[in-house]
């Protein structure tokens, strides 16, 4: 639903009818400077602890990769970079306002969540192909006699 008062905010997405807007008490309330698909306070601490919890998760990773000595799981704290990449440009688009010209950011982020994807897909595949053991034996078809 599109709001024909793009200047009012409150902590949700509000549409305050034309006739509430003309009483008033309303009318005489100061507009606020910011556009209203600006992010809250409270969105803004779940994007920004997003990142630092995917930092903190990648660094993990890769030690927990160097106690293994297992390579694939260096992998694995690779290919999250672009999920990373991913999450900051949807905080920069929104730090500057969710502005016209840094749309290509949108793009950006599409791109990385698509790359990422395909990426953190192949790295669960080498951790998966790396527990393999290499000595296990194939089963056998069971024959039946006629």
């Amino acid at each position: 639903m599109n709001c024909p008062y793009q200047r009012i905010r409150v902590s949700a997405v509000v549409c305050v009818s034309p006739v509430l807007l003309q009483t008033p008490l309303i009318a005489s309330l100061p507009t606020p400077n910011f556009l209203m698909h600006a992010l809250s306070i409270p969105t803004w601490i779940i994007h920004i602890s997003s990142v630092i919890e995917w930092i903190v998760a990648i660094w993990l990773i890769w030690i927990y990769g160097e106690l293994t000595n297992n390579r694939s799981w260096w992998g694995l704290s690779l290919a999250m970079l672009p999920a990373l990449v991913s999450a900051m440009c949807a905080c920069t688009w929104h730090y500057f306002d969710n502005a016209e010209s840094l749309e290509w950011l949108v793009t950006l982020q599409a791109t990385m969540t698509l790359v990422g994807n395909f990426t953190l897909w192949g790295a669960a595949f080498l951790i998966w192909r790396s527990t393999k053991s290499s000595n296990t034996v194939e089963p056998e078809p069971i024959k039946s006699e006629p």
